[in-house]
């Protein structure tokens, strides 16, 4: 079992111990009636991020690199056999990721070229079954899969125009005329994208690994620019050992790659520079050299620079040759995505799940407290009314009465405090809502048709990312009037009536403020620098809007998914507070006045009453262990993954 699979395992058993003890906790919660809306909105988002949670593997490269290699030495070497197509020249011609969704049956979905001429991204297209070409994948021959992996590499010939309006030439590039046919003919590539959906056992685990068409296609698949280059956990950028960075490789590198965490440098070939004339010291001299060299024009440590020999990897694993396997590098590779990539995507989650589960412990300590306050109030009224006659305990029954008649005027104002949460609540979507949105979609759009310049183009563009960041802040105004509304409400509950209330939960757009940011600094690396736009790139640009879009779209979706949640939780510990407080103040009214009825049964209501906050204190305690698990669970694997890193 290789290093790799060893940490994703540790890693699925990790997140399955910690939905286990979350199970265990959301049960106990349910048995001792501490639930309420709030805590099963967290308990929810709790194990649908770890449901959902992926790693994702970007391989970005040239051709002819030995990208499609090193993917089937990582990861698919126990077959025997290459199943990603790997030879001499291009194998991968479109954008394709390698993932697992059990709803589906083993299969490769491929999208149509021909869909480039639509004004839909790939993302949309991921929605609409009917326009994907399905393949059955037979996972138990080698053959048959290595077969059907062979779609990805499918191409076909296409005239001029087509392929102009495809996007996918350009007639300022010199090289381009080369691909022309004497009957004006171009190669494309059959397919747009390719989803492979395969139960290999990373795969099950989580991961999904990215195989990119190639330097060419970065700057043309407006999908894997801003969307799943960007957003993979590590990218892989390869580079033949003896050819170094070229051009094209630094252009790439700092437009759309660049530093940062999960960035790893593949130096691929090292077998190229085995030479049987020279002594070893001289050829890992050779080696280093050229580490050094790539180290300083990415700007990179040496640390991130990995010289491998993908094909010698592959061969040493299929023929279990360990010399010639530890020879290749390949396992110092999986080993620095194992120690590194796995505990960082872990710290991030973990970090996530710290934060709400602190939330949900903290809210569920309240009402404990709430409760255990109430029962010990009650115990002192009563105590007190020992030996005491009938006109003392009829005061007190005033006065629990003109305690209800204050606390339901506080309601009253509650009621109010409801209508402007509602309006507010209201204004907050008119802003962030799907409507106005592809509304804006929509002129952007019309406004680059009718465009016939760059100025134009660009300053459509301009208005559109303007429209998005003004209506993200017109929400987020409306969410603090709200937040602040709310502090006030419980600020006043809190020191009026004595309810076990902090500040409420705090919530904030500013996430989706930063990745349409990101959004709009791709479009600007992509098409700021020219004055003068091109024909081919002004089609690129109306591609790349349409990603764009769908970008937007998706997070201002993300968006009113987690307003709608914050807004149905925010009033909750308020309500479940306001709700006990009525119920203890009829309790301890009906229990008074039972008292003023019949004195013989104090004695057996303070009893009732000391039993009561036994099992309050009880509940503390089980609460505190089962709190304490939770927590130990989150923390116990990550600590175990550091050290054997």
């Amino acid at each position: 079992m290789s290093n790799l699979v060893q940490k994703f395992q540790e890693y699925s058993n990790w997140r399955s111990g910690v939905v286990a003890a979350l199970e265990r906790y959301r049960a106990w919660v349910g048995v001792s009636d501490l639930s309420d809306a709030a805590s099963d909105q967290r308990f929810l988002h709790a194990k649908t991020r770890l449901a959902d949670d992926k790693l994702s593997i970007a391989f970005v490269a040239e051709f002819s690199r030995g990208k499609s290699e090193l993917i089937n030495a990582i990861f698919f070497a126990d077959y025997g056999q290459r199943i990603l197509p790997s030879s001499a020249g291009r194998t991968t011609m479109c954008p394709t990721e390698l993932l697992y969704d059990e709803t589906f049956p083993p299969s490769i979905r491929l999208l149509p070229i021909e869909t480039r001429a639509q004004s839909h991204s790939t993302s949309d297209l991921k929605e609409q079954s009917q326009v994907w070409t399905v393949l059955p994948l037979d996972i138990s021959s080698a053959e048959g899969m290595l077969e059907a992996f062979k779609q990805v590499s499918l191409t076909k010939r296409v005239p001029l125009e087509e392929a102009k309006n495809y996007g996918l030439y350009d007639e300022s590039d010199q090289d381009a005329a080369l691909a022309v046919d004497g009957n004006g003919m171009v190669e494309i590539s059959q397919w747009r994208h390719a989803i492979v959906n395969f139960p290999h056992p990373l795969l099950k685990e989580g991961l999904v690994i990215i195989d990119t068409p190639g330097l060419n296609a970065i700057g043309t698949e407006p999908e894997l620019t801003l969307n799943l280059i960007p957003n993979a956990h590590a990218v892989l950028f390869i580079l033949a050992a003896d050819t170094g960075v070229t051009k094209s490789d630094i252009d790439v590198w700092r437009n759309h790659i660049g530093t940062g965490a999960g960035r790893m440098v593949v130096l691929n070939k090292i077998d190229s520079m085995w030479d049987e004339l020279r002594s070893v010291a001289e050829v890992e001299q050779q080696i280093k050299g050229q580490m050094a060299n790539v180290a300083h024009t990415l700007g990179l440590d040496e640390r991130q620079i990995f010289p491998v020999s993908a094909q010698k990897g592959l061969v040493g694993k299929v023929n279990r040759d360990a010399a010639l396997l530890a020879k290749s590098r390949l396992p110092e590779l999986e080993s620095a995505l194992s120690n590194e990539l796995i505990p960082g995507k872990q710290d991030i989650i973990r970090t996530q799940l710290e934060a709400e589960i602190n939330e949900l412990t903290a809210s569920r300590k309240a009402l404990l407290a709430s409760r255990t306050r109430n029962v010990i109030e009650q115990l002192v009224e009563l105590k007190s009314l020992r030996g005491k006659n009938q006109n003392i305990i009829a005061h007190m029954m005033q006065r629990i009465d003109m305690e209800k008649k204050e606390f339901d005027g506080s309601l009253l104002k509650l009621q109010g405090t409801r209508s402007v949460f509602a309006r507010l609540s209201t204004e907050v979507f008119t802003s962030l809502g799907m409507d106005i949105l592809k509304e804006d979609i929509r002129q952007t759009r019309d406004a680059m048709d009718k465009s016939k310049f760059s100025a134009g183009l660009r300053q459509a563009v301009k208005r559109f990312f303007e429209q998005a960041h003004g209506n993200v802040n017109s929400s987020e105004q409306k969410i603090d009037e709200i937040a602040e509304m709310m502090t006030v409400m419980y600020r006043k509950f809190s020191t009026e009536h004595g309810l076990a209330l902090s500040t409420p939960m705090p919530f904030s757009l500013d996430k989706y403020r930063k990745e349409i940011k990101l959004i709009e600094g791709v479009y600007h690396k992509q098409f700021g620098a020219a004055a003068i736009l091109t024909t081919p790139q002004v089609v690129l640009m109306q591609k790349f809007f349409d990603s764009i879009a769908s970008r937007v779209k998706q997070s201002f979706l993300q968006a009113n998914r987690d307003v709608e949640a914050w807004l149905k939780v925010v009033m909750a510990p308020l309500e479940a507070q306001i709700w006990e407080h009525k119920s203890q103040l009829k309790k301890r009214r009906q229990s008074i006045e039972r008292i003023h009825v019949a004195t013989d049964s104090l004695e057996e209501k303070l009893q009732l009453l000391e039993q009561m906050h036994t099992e309050l204190e009880g509940q503390k305690k089980t609460l505190h262990l089962l709190e304490s698990e939770l927590k130990s669970a989150i923390a116990a694997e990550l600590a175990a993954l550091k050290a054997a890193a």
